[in-house]
C-alpha cells in the first residue's frame, strides 16, 4: 500500500466536498427545525430588541452573565445586526455539521497520518439526537472541541508544546463560554490522548498520567469561571445518577430522526463496523482515540441524567463517543488497496445516503412548520399569545418538533409566549408576566389528552379551563388533543389548519363543566370552523 498517501478518499478536495455536502439538510428550512431552537430564537429576540420593544420589556427581562452556555447567542447578536435574526441563526446553525465534520476528519488525519476511509463512517453523526433536540450551544462546542483536539495533536506531534500551552488558555475558555461540554469533552480527549503518548515514551501508567496532568494545566482556566458562576448564581438540582435503562435508551437513539427502522439500521452498521474492526485482521484501532472513546464512555456512564437543572446531561454525549470509536479505526498495513476501496466507496455511500435522508426529513418538518406558522399573520404586533401544543405521553420515534414552536410569535410578532425556560443560572431571560399565573413558562405550552405519569404537562381540558382568560388575547392550539367543545366557548375563531386552530379570547364562556374531564374527550372544538 505504498501509493495510498495518493488515494482518493484521503485528497483535500474529498474532504472539502464532504464538508459542504454536510451542510445540504438545512440549506432549505427557513427555519432549522430542531426542537428546541424556536425557544433559543425567542430568547435571541429578547437579547437584541428588548431596549427597544416596550411589548417585550412588558413580559420578560434579560440580563447578561457569565455563564457557560453562551456560544450561539453571542455569534447571533453581531450577525443578526447584519443580516436580521432569522437568517442569522440559520447561518450559525448550518455551520454547525460542516464544522463537526471537518473536527472529525482532521483528528483521524492528525492521528493516521492519513484519512483512512472507515472515518467517513462517523461523519452522519454530525446529524445526531442531541443537535435535533436543538441543542445548538451544546452541539457548536462539540464541533470547536473536536477541531481543537485535531490542533493538540497536531502540536504535539511537531513538538511545539509550549506554544500548546500557550494557544489552549485563550481556546479552552471561547470553548468553555460556548458551552461547558465542549470544554469538558475536550479535557478528556486531550488528558487520555497525552497519556498514551506519555506511556509511548516509556513512562509508567502512573508517571504517565501525571505527565498528561501537567500538560492539560492548560485547560484548567474555565475551572475558576465556573466556580464564579456557580457561587454567583442560585445552582438548579443534579440528579438521576447511573440510570442504566436510560442510558441504554440514549444509545439507541445516538441517529434518532424520523423513521426508527432506518435509523436503527443505520446505528446497528456503525456498531457492526466497531466490533468487527475489533475482530477484524485487516482493521485494527488506533491506541490514541481507543483510549479516548474508552474515557469518553467512563463519562458517560458515570454522568447523572441532570446537572445543574440541565436534563439529558448524560444523552448528549453518546453519539460523539461512538464518533471517535469509528474515526480511531484504521486499516492495517497488509489490508489491499482493493479492500480500502471497497470500504471508501462503502462508507461515502453510506454518508450520502443518510444526508438525502436527512435533507428529506428537514424538508417535511419544514413544510410542517410553514403550515402552522401561517397562523402568525392573524396575531397583531405585542399580543399576549397563550400556545398549546400537543402531544401524547409515550415518547413516538418521530418527534413533531413543534413543542417550542410558539416562541417564532416573539419573534416575528413581538408576542408574548408562554414557552420560555427559566433556570436560574442556566438562563439570562426571565418572565415577569404574573397575570399569566402558571401559563408563562416552559413547561406550560405542551398539553396531553390525559395526565401523563412522572410529567408535568398539564391535560388539554385542565389548560382550557383553567388558563385565566383575561391575561391573554389569544389561544393557539397546535395539534391538541381532542378536546371538550365547551371549553372554548368565549373563544372565537381566527384560523385553522388542519387540526391546529388560532382562537382570539372574546369573553369567559357563559358556563364551564362542573368537572373537568382529564380524559380523552368524546366533543371536539374542530367544528366550529366549519
Amino acid at each position: 500500500m505504498g501509493k495510498e498517501a495518493s488515494a482518493w478518499w484521503e485528497q483535500r478536495w474529498a474532504a472539502a466536498m464532504l464538508i459542504l455536502l454536510s451542510a445540504v439538510p438545512l440549506l432549505w428550512p427557513e427555519v432549522p427545525p430542531l426542537v428546541d431552537l424556536p425557544g433559543h430564537m425567542g430568547r435571541y429576540k429578547v437579547q437584541l430588541d428588548l431596549d427597544q420593544s416596550q411589548a417585550l420589556r412588558h413580559f420578560y427581562r434579560f440580563e447578561w452573565a457569565l455563564i457557560g452556555n453562551l456560544g450561539v447567542d453571542l455569534l447571533v447578536g453581531p450577525l443578526a445586526r447584519l443580516v436580521g435574526l432569522e437568517l442569522a441563526v440559520k447561518l450559525v446553525v448550518l455551520s454547525i455539521p460542516p464544522l463537526t465534520v471537518a473536527g472529525f476528519l482532521w483528528v483521524a488525519r492528525e492521528v493516521h497520518g492519513r484519512v483512512p476511509p472507515t472515518a467517513f463512517f462517523a461523519l452522519p453523526l454530525a446529524y445526531n439526537f442531541p443537535f435535533s433536540f436543538g441543542f445548538v450551544n451544546f452541539a457548536l462546542s462539540m464541533a470547536l472541541a473536536f477541531l481543537a483536539f485535531a490542533l493538540w495533536l497536531r502540536l504535539a506531534r511537531l513538538g511545539r508544546f509550549r506554544l500548546r500551552a500557550a494557544v489552549f488558555v485563550p481556546i479552552s475558555l471561547i470553548l468553555w463560554l460556548t458551552h461547558t461540554y465542549g470544554w469538558g469533552t475536550l479535557g478528556v480527549m486531550a488528558f487520555s490522548a497525552e497519556l498514551v503518548r506519555q506511556h509511548d515514551r516509556g513512562r509508567t501508567f502512573p508517571g504517565a498520567g501525571l505527565h498528561a496532568a501537567l500538560h492539560c494545566a492548560a485547560l484548567t482556566p474555565p475551572i475558576l469561571l465556573m466556580l464564579a458562576w456557580r457561587s454567583g448564581q442560585v445552582g438548579g438540582q443534579t440528579g438521576d445518577w447511573l440510570n442504566l435503562r436510560a442510558k441504554l435508551s440514549w444509545l439507541a437513539m445516538i441517529l434518532r430522526d424520523r423513521w426508527l427502522w432506518f435509523d436503527a439500521a443505520s446505528l446497528g452498521l456503525l456498531v457492526a463496523l466497531v466490533v468487527g474492526a475489533l475482530r477484524s485482521r485487516r482493521m485494527g484501532f488506533s491506541r490514541n482515540l481507543a483510549a479516548s472513546a474508552l474515557f469518553l464512555l467512563a463519562v458517560f456512564v458515570a454522568l447523572p441524567r441532570i446537572v445543574f437543572g440541565s436534563a439529558y446531561a448524560d444523552m448528549r454525549l453518546a453519539p460523539y463517543m461512538l464518533a471517535v470509536a469509528l474515526v480511531a479505526i484504521r486499516l492495517r498495513q497488509d489490508a489491499s488497496r482493493r479492500f480500502a476501496g471497497r470500504v471508501a466507496v462503502a462508507a461515502f455511500a453510506f454518508f450520502l445516503v443518510r444526508t438525502g435522508a436527512t435533507t428529506f426529513s428537514y424538508w417535511l418538518y419544514d413544510g410542517n412548520y410553514d403550515r402552522h406558522l401561517a397562523a402568525l399573520a392573524h396575531v397583531p404586533p405585542g399580543a399576549r399569545l397563550l400556545s398549546f401544543v400537543g402531544r401524547p405521553c409515550a415518547h413516538p420515534w418521530a418527534m413533531s418538533r413543534l413543542e417550542h414552536l410558539p416562541a417564532l410569535a416573539m419573534v416575528r410578532r413581538e408576542a408574548f409566549s408562554n414557552d420560555q425556560w427559566t433556570m436560574p443560572g442556566a438562563q439570562l431571560l426571565t418572565v415577569h408576566y404574573q397575570a399569566g399565573r402558571q401559563f408563562v413558562r416552559d413547561p406550560s405550552q405542551i398539553v396531553t389528552d390525559a395526565k401523563c405519569p412522572g410529567e408535568r404537562w398539564l391535560p388539554v381540558n385542565t389548560a382550557l379551563a383553567t388558563f385565566p382568560r383575561a391575561a391573554f388575547d389569544y389561544v393557539w392550539l397546535i395539534e391538541p388533543p381532542l378536546h371538550d367543545a365547551r371549553l372554548v366557548q368565549g373563544l372565537r375563531p381566527l384560523w385553522r389548519n388542519g387540526s391546529s386552530l388560532l382562537y382570539a379570547v372574546d369573553r369567559p364562556p357563559r358556563r364551564l363543566p362542573r368537572r373537568v374531564d382529564e380524559s380523552p374527550a368524546a366533543l371536539d372544538s374542530h367544528s366550529l370552523l366549519q
